[in-house]
């Protein structure tokens, strides 16, 4: 076993995984980011910044995940903290009633959450199954985000429902399979919009404004529960952990 544990993000941005890789860095770890395009500036900085690894993956490829795990590898050392970040989302599948869905939309959204979900799973589970335990028996964490979809399936939004429930339910199943194997998978729906820090120092989403007495989520602060989950006591591993700002309507 590596002295250095190695993180791997895969979906790489400005929010829960940037938020993800700096943590992890600091904690110590040799991190890793996968992202379609990772020469997006917010990559860059955490390359040159952090000492964070960047990495091309289309993550609904089955191919390119095979070979994403085998660069890691190579480069790092096997995984033992997988993050799977993708929910999949696009402007043209909310507002749609079912009759009005595009089709072809819909088939995006399902292989960029869910199925990308099932390949990083797939691989991230073949490759910790060869780790050696660690003190606390176990061969690694794999965390799944998710959104309030996966809990409950809003109207006129059939496709993410779909998606958010698909991927909810690889997550359950695998954590059954793969707790008695020594690795532990979480789930962790985020029922909030998400503000990152801009520039400015402010934080903000894109559609919901700046954020106002933490009425928004803090990728910082969802970076510490996925830290926290990856070094529970297998005594008391958490599978689902669902957050929301205190003034969430739910």
């Amino acid at each position: 076993m590596a002295d250095t544990e190695v993180a791997l993000i895969i979906g790489g941005g400005p929010g829960i995984s940037a938020s993800c890789a700096r943590l992890f860095s600091r904690e110590g770890m040799q991190v890793a980011v996968a992202a379609r395009t990772p020469d997006k500036p917010v990559l860059e900085d955490l390359e040159v910044q952090h000492g964070v690894r960047r990495f091309a993956c289309d993550a609904s490829d089955p191919t390119a995940v095979t070979g994403l795990f085998g660069e890691v590898r190579s480069a790092l050392g096997p995984p033992r903290l997988v993050v799977h970040n993708i929910d999949g989302r696009m402007a043209g599948i909310f507002r749609r009633g079912v009759t009005e869905a595009d089709p072809e939309l819909v088939r995006q959204v399902f292989l960029n959450s869910p199925f990308s979900a099932f390949l990083v799973g797939q691989q991230a589970a073949r490759t910790m199954l060869e780790n050696e335990p660690d003190a606390n028996g176990v061969r690694g964490t794999i965390v799944f985000t998710n959104a309030s979809a996966a809990l409950k399936g809003y109207p006129r939004s059939g496709a993410f429902a779909m998606a958010s429930h698909g991927k909810s339910g690889l997550a359950q199943s695998m954590a059954r399979e793969l707790g008695p194997e020594g690795i532990h998978v979480a789930h962790v729906p985020i029922d909030a919009a998400i503000g990152w820090t801009q520039e400015d120092g402010s934080r903000a989403h894109r559609l919901a404004g700046t954020t106002k007495d933490d009425n928004m989520a803090d990728p910082d602060r969802i970076a510490e529960v996925y830290l926290q989950l990856h070094r529970q006591h297998r005594s008391t591993w958490a599978y689902e952990v669902v957050l929301r700002p205190w003034v969430e309507n739910w």
